[in-house]
């Protein structure tokens, strides 16, 4: 009954996540095909990670009141509404308030599912679970992209795809046994003392979310624009996003054996070489997929490494305080970026989203080098590193 609750939690998210990765890129491709204002466009694609970020910080409420599996329908019905309204109602406002709605409900349906597994996975059956929790949210991210060069992005087709998806998960999960698990209060945390106790881990987030939402909301709509083919974006996309997958056990490993500032150095470090490389290798495959594959490895470990480097320098017994002010931080990071890439875009072009990109990461490197040249490193917390899936700011699991 155990093994049949949790997996049956897995494979709905793993099939909200291949919504979400499908769904995430229709947009950007939409969006360059809508006679929208394109200084405006990146309002659409941050409004979700604003609504994510709310949704984060508040839903906690209401699962304490109604409990896991209503929750779950809850949070499910408000994004398979506001889906359904995008398909019907294309206007740049309208989309911009429907993608926070669905932000706000993904928010609550990956939190309520992490909960429900903290509370039900057998201590040790945990590392397993969440390994094949986070293994097939990456497949189903990467199954998403192949999903953009297979299925036409015009008219109803795709949002009707995304429907069915976020639906059969909904169903899953409402028919599901379980006894609602119990949640642990969560502890009161100022920002301001995480700002005072882990400045660099403050940075590190809010610019790992900014670049990761502006590459997730840019770079599908200028390779449209420019008639890159759909097949090729799917490539290129799946390419970052299994990138991610294969740099996330490897970097673990070091930010556990490492000065975990150093390895946040190196990663921000090499996530800028290769914006800049994206301008200035040939227009191939064998040139362009090597380098998507590292920035995507890059982008997707910064966050996790600097939770980590968070969750050092404070006690253990505040680590889902933390972990939900970090959330927040990069929400308001993924809400900044596509803004500010949209204006940088309409004015530079995409060599000026790269530099950009390159240009905070390039700072966070240094006060990565910095911070760990002038200041002794905090002893590592014995806590297993956390595997983060791209295009989800998601609570590091906790390790109690």
């Amino acid at each position: 009954m155990m093994r049949a609750q949790l997996g049956a939690l897995i494979l709905a998210t793993s099939l909200i996540q291949l919504a979400n990765g499908f769904f995430t890129t229709v947009v950007s491709l939409r969006l360059g095909l809508e006679a929208f204002n394109p200084a405006f466009e990146g309002l659409v694609m941050s409004a979700y990670f604003v609504g994510f970020a709310l949704g984060s910080a508040s839903c906690g409420r209401l699962l304490k009141r109604i409990g896991h599996i209503r929750s779950y329908a809850a949070f499910g019905g408000i994004v398979i509404a506001a889906t359904a309204a995008m398909s019907v109602v294309v206007e740049l406002s309208a989309w911009t308030g429907l993608r926070a709605a669905i932000g706000y409900g993904c928010a609550g349906l990956f939190v309520t599912t992490e909960s429900w597994l903290h509370a039900k996975a057998p201590r040790e059956m945990r590392g397993r679970v969440f390994a094949t929790y986070m293994v097939g949210t990456f497949l189903a991210l990467a199954l998403g992209q192949l999903l953009v060069g297979s299925l036409p992005i015009e008219g109803y087709v795709p949002f009707s795809v995304i429907l069915g998806l976020f639906a059969v998960a909904l169903v899953m999960v409402s028919v599901t046994y379980a006894e609602p698990p119990s949640l642990i209060a969560e502890e009161r945390l100022r920002y301001s003392e995480v700002l005072r106790a882990a400045p660099l881990a403050v940075l590190g987030c809010f610019i790992a979310g900014m670049v990761s939402a502006t590459f997730y909301a840019v770079f599908p709509a200028w390779m449209l624009a420019n008639e890159i083919p759909q097949a090729t974006i799917s490539i290129f996309m799946l390419t970052a996003v299994l990138g991610g997958l294969a740099f996330q056990m490897p970097v673990g490993l070091a930010s556990d054996r490492f000065d975990r500032r150093v390895v946040l150095g190196l990663l921000a470090a090499g996530l800028a070489a290769a914006a800049m490389a994206l301008d200035v290798v040939p227009r191939t495959y064998v040139a362009i997929l090597p380098v998507a594959a590292i920035l995507g490895g890059c982008m997707s470990t910064l966050y996790p490494v600097c939770v980590a480097n968070a969750l050092d320098n404070m006690s253990a017994e505040r680590v889902v305080a933390i972990s939900s002010r970090m959330i927040l931080v990069s929400g308001i990071g993924s809400a900044c970026g596509p803004v500010i890439a949209s204006w940088i875009m309409g004015r530079l072009d995409i060599n000026g989203v790269l530099y950009f990109m390159a240009a905070a990461t390039a700072l966070l490197a240094a006060c990565a080098f910095l911070r760990a040249s002038t200041r002794t490193e905090t002893e590592h917390e014995e806590r297993p590193f956390v595997v983060i899936a791209p295009q989800a700011i998601q609570a590091a699991p906790d390790p109690r």
